[in-house]
């Protein structure tokens, strides 16, 4: 297809004048289309080729039909762009993929921020220039001498608000990211950081970059008001991230991901004329991110609010072991006892979470349930909406290793097939699977809705040790009656149950 419409372009037939306006309709149908794939799993890799494709579209027709690069720098530029998302996409392990999630959102941020400003930097310098040519006609028309002039894009009140806007937007996300990759990535600690009248200070300081962005249809030249909004857009970024725990770091993510488009859309407006395909793209990532981003609270029975400024979290909240609990009685198993018991089932819900990532135990679960379908027993995947650290994190784990799509169970149907189970396997899991959450009003996940796995047969939880979860919080599970532990490295013990049921 890019082939094909590069040798269009570069015939330059009549209807070329109307290319680009083509070219982003087209591009606007594949990321709806694309997006629209996006929500199931059998279409998702599919989905996202396709809107991948769109913007290429989007992005040759803005450089060549405008003129701005020949064919040439545009296929090098294209080469070398997908050479190093291929070498990134390759390299990056899946336990790192929503610090490099989160990254994504901040370079999308930070470009927005760039090419608002560079559009300010044009406009305010040829205003200036208009200013001068005005002086020098105004001069010649006092001699007698009549001289024309056509002015240039002046920034008026919209663009302006518009370029103030975006700047904000994308210092927001991109000073935001840069905080949440480092507590993803264990850089910084995970607990919240909130300092007396936070709240107070973020309201001023979105008020005065408003403030900031509307001046700038006033005094064009002000170029402190850009350095000024663009400090106050990053001074967000960092206090309204660093007020989020650990253990809502993946509904922040999706939220920053909006902000990403949101920034997106406010620069297609700065451009002259408007740049159609930034602005469809940008409001499909923005409304889509904040969708996401309720649907992840909802998933854990709290508002947005209360995930902001609701502090929720540990020091140890970045996805590490948390606090060792009080040493307390447990029953523990070992893979060969476990295997004996799933010698029997006929069926038996595995419920993975974040352990299983950090030690790469798909494939190890993989072999398992190969084992268990190959000796007659049903194993399904019980997938909570936050387990891991980000959307849809255990589901791209299990497809990873060619676990079938039907086998992968939502909140609602998991807890309607674990009550028949004779065995609920978790691993890794810890705060959505906390019995706590149903009764106890002291929790800071009370209310959140949880899978019921303490009322199957026999529950079986892999876990490195009795340490809390991102919450911070002890996990009743472990000390009730029916639950055995099976303490040690999610791989290493999954590997030796399959070697004990073979």
């Amino acid at each position: 297809m890019f082939i094909c419409g590069s040798i269009l372009l570069a015939l330059k037939p009549a209807w070329v004048d109307h290319a680009q306006d083509v070219a982003y309709l087209v591009a606007a149908v594949l990321f709806a289309v694309g997006l629209k794939m996006l929500a199931s799993p059998r279409t998702a890799r599919r989905g996202n080729g396709i809107a991948a494709v769109g913007m290429l579209i989007a992005i040759v027709a803005t450089l060549y039909v405008n003129e701005l690069l020949s064919l040439v720098w545009i296929v090098i530029a294209a080469a070398i762009g997908s050479t190093a998302g291929a070498i990134a996409a390759v390299r990056i392990q899946m336990t790192a993929m929503p610090q490099f999630v989160a990254l994504f959102n901040g370079f999308g941020g930070l470009a927005s921020l760039l090419v608002a400003t560079s559009e300010y930097v044009r406009r305010a310098g040829a205003q200036r220039e208009w200013e001068t040519v005005q002086e020098a006609i105004e001069q010649s028309r006092s001699l007698g001498i009549v001289i024309d002039g056509i002015a240039p894009d002046a920034i008026t009140a919209d663009q302006g608000l518009n370029i103030g806007l975006s700047i904000l937007i994308g210092g927001v996300t991109f000073a935001g990211s840069m905080i949440a990759f480092a507590k993803l990535q264990g850089l910084i600690a995970g607990r919240p950081r909130i300092f007396k009248g936070q709240f107070a200070a973020n309201i001023i300081m979105l008020a005065l970059a408003v403030i900031g962005s509307v001046w700038l249809a006033f005094e064009p030249g002000a170029w402190m008001w850009v350095l000024f909004i663009t400090f106050l857009g990053a001074a967000l970024g960092v206090t309204l991230t660093i007020a989020v725990g650990g253990a809502d770091m993946p509904v922040m993510v999706a939220l920053l991901n909006s902000y990403s488009g949101l920034a997106a859309c406010a620069t297609g407006f700065v451009l002259s004329p408007p740049n159609k395909a930034l602005i469809v793209s940008g409001s499909l990532v923005g409304a889509s991110g904040i969708i996401l981003t309720m649907i992840m609270c909802r998933a854990m029975n709290r508002s947005l609010a209360n995930v902001l400024f609701g502090g929720v979290g540990t020091d140890e909240s970045t996805g590490a072991a948390g606090t060792v609990m009080e040493d307390r009685a447990v029953r523990t198993t070992d893979a060969e006892d476990l295997a004996i018991m799933l010698d029997g089932a006929q069926k038996v819900i595995v419920v993975p979470g974040y352990g299983m990532a950090v030690s790469q135990a798909q494939h190890a679960v993989r072999d398992l349930f190969n084992k268990l379908e190959a000796r007659g027993c049903k194993v399904y995947f019980a997938i909570h909406p936050v387990a891991g650290r980000m959307p849809g994190h255990m589901n791209v784990l299990l497809a990873e290793v060619d676990i079938p799509y039907d086998r992968m169970l939502d909140l609602e149907q998991s807890n309607a097939e674990v009550q028949n189970a004779d065995l609920a396997l978790v691993i890794g899991a810890n705060d959505v699977v906390n019995p706590a959450a149903r009764h106890d009003t002291s929790s800071p996940i009370y209310g959140m809705p949880i899978i019921d796995v303490d009322r199957a047969t026999v529950v079986v939880v892999c876990k490195r040790s009795l340490g809390a979860g991102y919450a911070g919080v002890e996990n009743e599970l472990f000390f009730m009656p029916n639950t055995l532990m099976m303490f040690g490295d999610a791989k290493k013990t999954m590997s030796a149950l399959v070697t004990a049921l073979g």
